[in-house]
């Protein structure tokens, strides 16, 4: 049994991710459930103490996530390091869910964490379909001129761009470093052009009524590819989330980024 604990647990991923781990352990008859080898046993949020989540009564104190094998992150970019580091004290595994991990946060990760002990999991994306498109355009990257990154969400993400788009940006950047354009407009309007990240534009879209989407456009002379992943449904990433919970503490390195191991990707 995985005893797993929900860092920010009063909040919509939160709140779902609680409810996804409390119903793995009631197994199933008709083939859709998943195995009953986890266990829902803290919840902590500071901003919904007192609250109920999923049948557990949610502490402002991180006392209380103390004695769990793995604590799944979904906060803030402005507290999600005091909380990992919170996390590597008590032995925890982690699972971390929060945007905001471009490669220097990452690095500031690795250095915190160290070797031995728990494992950390950082996960841009736990769409298994997202995590499919990002490894599609690394395949694609490197048979194209250019590539830019078009990722929409709804109006109240913390963050632009999404830890998906940097992590997808990293990735085409690792295997096609050179961008070949004929010309590159002057910006009428400051950030016309999208933004920077790791050499590849990205282009950040806040709208009502979006979830989670992304496209990867990839041009040649004469031919465009487009690499396209829509999230309709916050549900689509329980899957990856309890995927990460089950696989963590079995990873060779302290610090991981993406499903892709997971999924042998």
């Amino acid at each position: 049994m995985i005893r797993v604990a929900v860092s920010g647990a009063g909040g919509r991923m939160g709140r779902l991710v609680a409810a996804a781990v409390a119903d793995s352990a009631t197994p199933r008859t008709d083939g859709t459930g998943v195995h009953p080898e986890l266990e829902l046993a803290g919840c902590y949020d500071p901003a919904h103490g007192g609250s109920s989540v999923s049948g557990h009564e949610v502490s402002t104190s991180p006392g209380a996530v103390a004695g769990c094998d793995v604590v799944v992150e979904f906060t803030r970019p402005d507290v999600v390091m005091d909380n990992l580091s919170e996390w590597r004290r008590l032995g925890l595994h982690a699972v971390v869910g929060t945007s905001g991990f471009d490669a220097e946060r990452i690095a500031a990760v690795r250095a915190m964490w160290g070797s031995g002990g728990p494992n950390c999991l950082i996960v841009p994306n736990f769409s298994i379909g997202a995590v499919v498109m990002m490894r599609l355009a690394e395949l694609a990257a490197p048979h194209f001129a250019a590539a830019e990154i078009i990722e929409l969400h709804h109006d109240r993400k913390a963050d632009a761009p999404s830890g998906t788009a940097l992590a997808t940006a990293e990735r085409i950047a690792a295997v096609a470093p050179d961008q070949h354009r004929a010309v590159v407009g002057e910006e009428l309007v400051d950030g016309a052009r999208g933004g920077d990240a790791s050499g590849i534009p990205v282009h950040s879209v806040r709208l009502p009524g979006y979830v989670a989407h992304q496209e990867v456009l990839l041009g040649n002379v004469g031919e465009t590819l487009s690499i396209r992943h829509d999230t309709t449904d916050r549900a689509a990433f329980m899957p990856g989330v309890l995927l990460a919970v089950r696989g963590v503490a079995a990873l060779p390195d302290p610090v991981t980024v993406g499903l892709g191991s997971l999924l042998g990707i």
